[in-house]
Parts: structure tokens; C-alpha cells; sequence
């Protein structure tokens, strides 16, 4: 092994090892910088995100800025940017088969920022009427959270990022 394949080598192995899943996130959303991503903290950041997309401030979310949602999240995608778009260097996603494929190559469930945002939106749209408020969004959290908080302990940190841990 030259030296130089020697220090490529050891300088990925340690991007690798300061690697910490879910480290934008927290750095995002952690407001109080305790390590942990609270319900509180949840409420909050998801009313920014509605006030960011509401462009009238009307404190509902139409099929227009439901568009700019989507766009929004295409930029970020062309950027490097989303969830699990941080890996270092030559780290690679979980193996299977494919985005929104389960087993047996059927359609799964896509995560939120995979999903058209009016698709994501119906489910928060509380009485039907084809409208999302700032007060059905942001009544979703607690919900969003329990979908992430892997341990169950009601608040996101490092450890519910990244590989299942078996």
C-alpha cells in the first residue's frame, strides 16, 4: 500500500467515524441545544416550516404553495441535500429494493419528503376540506415525532437516525 492510498484511506475511515446520523437535523431543530429534539421544539419548527411555505400568510396552505412545497424539496435533492443525503463519502444507504419498494417488490409506505406535498398534506387536513391550517399542521407533531422516535421515548435524538439497529 503506497502512502498515499494509506492517508486517502485513513482520512475517509475518519469522515467515517465523525459521522453522527441525523447531525443537520438536530443541529436544525434542537433548539435548546440539549441533545434532544422535544414535542415543544417539534410545535415550533413546524410552524416556521408552514409560515415558510404560507407565501399570502392567510394561515392555510392552498394547491399553489402546496407546489412550491414540492419544489422546495427538488432543490434540495439538487443540492445534496434531504434525509440520508449527509453519509460521508462512500457510505451507502441500507441495501433493497428501491424507494418505496417493500418485500416482494410491492409499493411501501415513502417517507414524507418522498411524498407529493399535497399527498402528505391530505393526511393533516383534519375536517376534509381541502385546506391545511396552521393549526392542523402543527396539531400533526405529535405524530410526526412518534413516527421518528425510534426508542419511544418522546424525543428525537442521534440514536433515531441512521441504520435499524438490531
Amino acid at each position: 500500500m503506497t502512502l498515499t492510498t494509506a492517508l486517502v484511506l485513513g482520512a475517509g475511515l475518519a469522515q467515517a467515524q465523525d459521522f453522527t446520523p441525523g447531525a443537520d437535523f438536530m443541529n436544525q431543530w434542537d433548539l435548546d441545544s440539549n441533545g434532544g429534539v422535544s414535542l415543544v421544539e417539534v410545535r415550533e419548527q413546524r410552524g416556521n416550516i408552514f409560515a415558510m411555505f404560507d407565501e399570502n400568510s392567510d394561515g392555510r396552505l392552498s394547491a399553489a404553495e402546496f407546489v412550491g412545497m414540492d419544489e422546495h424539496k427538488q432543490l434540495q435533492r439538487e443540492a445534496g441535500m434531504g434525509p440520508g443525503r449527509n453519509r460521508p463519502e462512500g457510505m451507502t444507504g441500507p441495501m433493497g429494493n428501491g424507494v418505496g419498494k417493500g418485500r416482494g417488490g410491492q409499493m411501501g409506505h415513502q417517507s414524507g419528503f418522498d411524498r407529493p406535498a399535497a399527498e402528505e398534506m391530505r393526511s393533516l387536513d383534519a375536517n376534509g376540506d381541502g385546506i391545511v391550517t396552521t393549526a392542523e399542521f402543527v396539531n400533526g407533531s405529535a405524530n410526526w415525532l412518534r413516527m421518528r422516535d425510534r426508542n419511544g421515548d418522546n424525543m428525537l435524538t442521534s440514536a433515531d437516525f441512521g441504520p435499524p439497529r438490531g
